[in-house]
């Protein structure tokens, strides 16, 4: 979309940008690297939810550094655990259900007329850029950056694809330490082209859309590229997960994936070191949405579906701090804004984080701060689920995860047709044949694993966990139940909290304007929001849609 067609949007929506360029702005540099399916794991993070976890096996110096130098949020959450509702909440700061058709995965059509940091920061007289996934699936690709008029990419897209990639040179007989450099000099060259197209002295933002963490990547790669042994796993994974061999494994090489973001970071790191731009750029890391392809994980409002990290190194800032205020990523729109000079125009649901990043402080910040809310509406979904979505939201705060589901009787994470429990298939088979049953949760060595062991006595209850339908109210003891196994909602001595957060919820998702809630008929139950999406429907049951979902 050129500069023009964007005025013209806003002047149709009624907003207009303007140009505050506050005496206060620092007009930073400002680098997001954001990475698909990245959930809540870096080294830095050990230690925080004081017991043993991934975080205690995963190694991440580059993340670290930014940690050692700048801030961990120890709270941070997305809006929607589903890549794209998630971006479109991130990109325009609003809750993902107030963005249109931005609200859903399959079938989602970007609103021009909605604002977006990253536009609005090229209004300010920011020189923007981005390599690999904005805003995808949905069209256009990657509207809410400017479609791909922006995009840097030259040096190649092997980055995406990690392990994949690796395995492509090392079969060819080049050196492990070959291949990796091989694969970190393209996200070397490609900010390198975004740098050359930018101007003396202007500022700068820069997206690095990384999807490497996303499936598919080659088993064993955990082990075989980063050293990452399955067996440290042993005792540190969250109940919901079966601690045995075959999830271990597939734990492991997502690890190896995080690693592999982690590198792509130290490239970028070493480049500002280099231009003498370190001192002046805002740094920030994040995800999407948590583990792929798990229990509990993307898709879910779970901890492990919707925590996510968020480390941000300020330019003069104090480092080593840890805050316990609760964000939300769509708080990030207003903040990379306020940065630059300029105020968010429009409907806008986050509240900027600058005054934290500009605190010295550690702990809780800001007193206001203590709950977020999450949701989804419709991720994948087939013509056999007539398309209709799973509507759920959440409140947590400190103590308390309380989920409401609208719909109890639909399968939370898709219809199961195609999951035969007594399948004897082989294990690649079975996977290909799980990518359409709950279809919401990806394909993978784990989700296989869970199916063939449907009917184990032992292990039932972790496939039921995954797959089968959940009541209308879900309520977590986050001190007895961290991992947010046990449903105390219909215990009486839980009765008062359930009720004050079911009460806070709604209050908080009317006020918003959630059309679940405000608007009759309900839209997203309705085209075009269940409007089939023919290449989902014709190419998604096979082969991976690894930038795509």
């Amino acid at each position: 979309m050129s500069c023009f067609q964007k005025l013209a949007a806003l002047i149709v929506a009624g907003v207009f940008l303007t140009p505050v360029y506050a005496d206060t702005a620092p007009r930073w540099n400002i680098l997001f690297v954001f990475a698909d399916d990245w959930g809540r794991y870096a080294s830095c993070y050990k230690g925080l939810d004081g017991r043993p976890t991934i975080n205690d096996v995963i190694h991440t110096p580059a993340v670290d550094r930014v940690a050692r130098e700048g801030i961990v949020f120890k709270n941070a959450f997305v809006n929607a655990p589903s890549c794209t509702p998630c971006r479109s909440s991130l990109l325009s700061g609003r809750h993902f259900f107030n963005t249109g058709r931005g609200a859903i995965l399959q079938g989602a059509i970007w609103d021009a007329s909605i604002p977006t940091f990253p536009l609005l920061l090229k209004d300010l007289g920011y020189q923007i850029g981005k390599s690999y996934k904005v805003w995808s699936p949905g069209s256009p690709a990657d509207a809410p950056f400017g479609g791909q008029q922006f995009a840097h990419e030259k040096a190649g897209r092997a980055p995406n694809n990690f392990s994949e990639e690796m395995a492509t040179r090392m079969d060819k007989g080049m050196s492990l330490e070959k291949a990796k450099e091989e694969i970190l000099a393209q996200v070397a060259g490609n900010f390198s082209d975004f740098k050359a197209a930018s101007k003396t002295g202007q500022p700068w933002h820069y997206f690095l859309g990384i999807t490497t963490t996303h499936r598919t990547w080659i088993k064993g790669s955990g082990k075989k590229l980063w050293n990452i042994n399955p067996d440290d796993l042993k005792g540190k994974l969250p109940k919901f997960l079966p601690d045995v061999e075959e999830v271990r494994q597939d734990v492991a090489d997502y690890l190896g994936e995080c690693q592999a973001v982690d590198a792509y970071v130290a490239v970028l790191l070493k480049k500002l070191e280099e231009s003498g731009e370190l001192t002046n750029t805002l740094i920030v890391l994040s995800g999407d949405h948590g583990m792929p392809g798990v229990p509990h994980g993307k898709c879910n409002l779970y901890s492990h579906g919707v925590a996510v990290p968020l480390v941000v190194r300020v330019p003069g800032g104090k480092g080593s701090r840890v805050l316990n205020d609760f964000v939300f990523l769509p708080d990030l729109a207003p903040t990379f804004v306020e940065v630059a000079g300029g105020k968010f125009p429009g409907k806008i649901d986050g509240n900027s984080i600058f005054p934290l990043l500009q605190s010295g402080k550690s702990g809780q910040i800001d007193p206001s701060r203590t709950w977020v809310i999450s949701g989804r509406e419709r991720h994948v979904g087939f013509a056999r689920d007539n398309n209709l979505p799973y509507p759920v939201r959440s409140i947590r705060n400190r103590d308390f995860v309380y989920i409401r589901n609208f719909e109890p009787d639909r399968w939370p994470m898709g219809n199961p047709e195609g999951a035969d429990k007594n399948s004897k298939q082989d294990f690649a088979s079975l996977q290909n044949v799980t990518y359409t049953a709950f279809a919401d949760m990806d394909a993978s060595p784990t989700k296989a694993w869970l199916v063939t062991h449907a009917n184990d006595p032992k292990w039932k209850w972790h496939y039921e966990l995954a797959f089968a339908k959940r009541p209308a109210e879900e309520l977590f003891d986050l001190s007895n139940d961290p991992d947010q196994v046990n449903n105390v909602a219909k215990e009486s001595k839980y009765t008062q909290v359930k009720q004050e957060l079911s009460q806070q919820l709604l209050a908080k998702l009317k006020e918003a304007g959630d059309p679940r809630l405000v608007k009759t008929p309900v839209p997203f139950e309705k085209p075009p929001f269940t409007d089939i999406d023919p290449f989902r429907l014709n190419k998604g049951k096979a082969g991976k849609k690894k930038a795509g979902e």
